[in-house]
């Protein structure tokens, strides 16, 4: 007997729909706490097989669900919306789609990153979210000087020790002097965590094969290539080259 249990997860909340001998049931919904999933999925069978979308919590429900049924399917939402459009949409209704899809085989299903690569990947995207804190800084650093006609540094960087001192000996309103201080103690600290998020980063990447071998490429260095690596995770998911360069965005059209 197959069943296929979807899930349409929100926040706090999943809605429950069982696949049975092609017919749909509603079994309610489940919270979205650790506690609660551990004891929905043990009321599940080691048969079955839950569907749910990919959106910001689905690898947490993922890791939970696992051990205690057959398999975990997380699907694509944007496909599985090209290939059911519904008239009502309601959260029963998306559970059921979800089920009913991967039991007749049509569910366009993502790749599952493993616990190592979903690591690596937090870590760029951290990485990522700091630098462009530390860049939207530094512009409203320009700006300030902009509005106030101060010429351009006559140093390399802004940013680094001349940079600073010749900043401040800038004729600026006190108000822009403490928003001044203010931004720079703020880089200081995001370069801290850039930093450690670099140590961290680099930790697991210099063990890892493929990303040693794309360091011998001219121009790429650690951060690129971990990224890289944790945008791509296993290359033998992609069946030939072309694959992933349109995994990437590279292979561009002309309409």
């Amino acid at each position: 007997m197959r069943r296929a249990i979807g899930i349409d997860i929100h926040r706090t909340f999943g809605e429950v729909v069982i696949w049975e001998n092609g017919l749909t049931r509603h079994e309610g919904r489940v919270d979205m706490t650790r506690t609660a999933l551990e004891g929905f999925g043990r009321q599940l069978l080691k048969t079955d097989e839950v569907v749910i979308e990919a959106t910001g919590n689905c690898m947490a429900v993922s890791r939970v669900l696992t051990p205690l049924v057959k398999r975990v399917v997380i699907a694509n939402p944007l496909q599985v919306k090209a290939i059911a459009h519904a008239h009502v949409k309601t959260d029963k209704v998306d559970a059921a789609t979800l089920a009913s899809l991967h039991a007749a085989g049509y569910l366009p299903e993502i790749w599952t990153p493993d616990a190592a690569t979903e690591r690596m990947r937090r870590l760029v995207a951290r990485r990522y979210q700091v630098v462009r804190h530390r860049t939207r800084i530094k512009n409203e650093l320009h700006a300030i000087l902009h509005a106030h006609l101060i010429p351009k540094c006559p140093h390399a960087d802004l940013f680094n020790k001349r940079g600073r001192d010749w900043l401040t000996r800038q004729p600026v309103p006190e108000d822009e002097r403490a928003a001044i201080v203010r931004h720079i103690r703020e880089l200081d600290r995001l370069g801290e965590d850039l930093a450690m998020l670099d140590g961290d980063i680099a930790q697991g990447a210099l063990e890892d094969e493929p990303i040693r071998r794309l360091l011998t490429i001219t121009g790429v260095n650690l951060t690129v290539a971990a990224g890289l690596m944790a945008a791509i995770g296993s290359i033998d998911r992609f069946g030939y080259p072309q694959k992933l360069v349109s995994y990437f965005g590279l292979n561009p059209r002309v309409r």
